[in-house]
């Protein structure tokens, strides 16, 4: 568990601007595996540094129907990060993705709104968003009550600032680290778009 304190996980999405972002963590998997189930496009399946990825895509690093993804792993946890896409919300995608493990999902935009998603081997275990007050569906809506209530994340109350990154690292101990340098190589590539 991590404190209410600084220093936290997910320390870099409260102090940053980041306009939308998906987040997936996955148990147990290499960033190529987990990069390849979230549907990459294979030929552009690389390990890239910060210069590489700018100058391969530029603007496209955005890209909302095909965006770029890096992956790496901190702890037990391998994650994807797309700066501009949400292909990690989609149900296919993430039931691919927490096939024989568990995966969490992380979503913002500016509306604004966090959406979280936790599955375990294909289902979709808690799902709920932000936007209105919060309403968790799921097969198992109540699994992470305990964690969740002492954030303030209860079911028809608006969530607290920040409640949601809070809840992904006190129920999972997840974080995401920056790369130290430009030259740190992350595995990334092109989601393909989804099916409509």
């Amino acid at each position: 568990m991590t404190s209410a304190g600084t220093g936290r996980g997910l320390d870099v999405f409260r102090q940053g601007d980041f306009p939308i972002y998906t987040l997936t963590f996955v148990r147990d998997l290499s960033p190529a595996e987990l990069l390849t189930r979230m549907g990459v496009d294979p030929e552009t399946l690389a390990l890239r540094d910060a210069v590489d990825l700018e100058d391969d895509w530029g603007d496209d690093l955005f890209d909302d129907e095909e965006p770029v993804v890096t992956s790496g792993i901190d702890g037990s946890w391998t994650w994807a990060w797309e700066q501009g896409g949400m292909h990690g919300l989609d149900e296919g995608i993430l039931s691919r993705v927490s096939a024989g493990t568990e995966a969490v999902v992380l979503h913002y935009n500016e509306k604004p709104m966090h959406w979280f998603k936790y599955a375990v081997d294909g289902g979709i275990i808690v799902d709920f968003h932000t936007l209105q007050a919060i309403e968790p569906a799921g097969q198992d809506p109540a699994r992470l009550d305990d964690v969740m209530r002492p954030l303030g994340l209860v079911p028809g109350r608006a969530a607290p600032l920040h409640s949601v990154l809070a809840l992904v690292e006190n129920a999972f101990d997840i974080r995401l680290g920056r790369p130290g340098g430009v030259d740190d190589e992350r595995w990334s590539g092109r989601l393909l778009p989804l099916p409509d």
